[in-house]
């Protein structure tokens, strides 16, 4: 696999120390289609993804959150099925695991299953140190007041 190097992209950032992986992992990810999902912006902060995982009970399916990265799976594993009854088998209950990855600022609220559905919400918290402000100039005399008001 070719290795990129996204360093001249980020030579005007700060603390992007991790974007050149996340962008390594999105180019090295084969994308599977199953199974089906939709990603929804509900409002301004707000988002849910819809898995569709027809054939799935909620004891099949696992939800996990770890470092940034929320990962839905299920094993597929299916008991005693009379292969022998079905003439076409087109509800496919197979295994898979699909990753999504997470800004720091999104929160997992919660899931719910309903109708072979799973709906994970999510709500974007921007925290008050990252949200935009105004930063006043101060004049020389002040600024030199200051520096030597915290020495003190």
């Amino acid at each position: 696999m070719r290795t990129l190097d996204f360093s001249p992209l980020l030579k005007s950032t700060i603390g992007f120390d991790q974007m050149n992986r996340i962008f390594e992992n999105a180019v090295g990810n084969n994308d599977v289609s199953y199974p089906p999902y939709n990603i929804e912006k509900i409002d301004e902060d707000d988002y849910r993804i819809t898995m569709a995982l027809a054939g799935f009970t909620e004891a099949d399916l696992n939800i996990e959150l770890d470092n940034g990265v929320l990962a839905i799976s299920a094993d597929g594993s299916e008991e005693d099925v009379d292969e022998s009854r079905f003439l076409h088998r087109g509800i496919a209950k197979r295994a898979f695991k699909r990753h999504f990855r997470l800004a720091d600022t999104i929160k997992v609220l919660g899931a719910t299953f309903e109708n072979g559905l799973l709906m994970i919400d999510l709500q974007r918290e921007i925290p008050e140190h990252l949200k935009p402000r105004t930063i006043a100039i101060n004049k020389t005399a002040d600024v030199k007041k200051l520096v030597e008001d915290d020495v003190a």
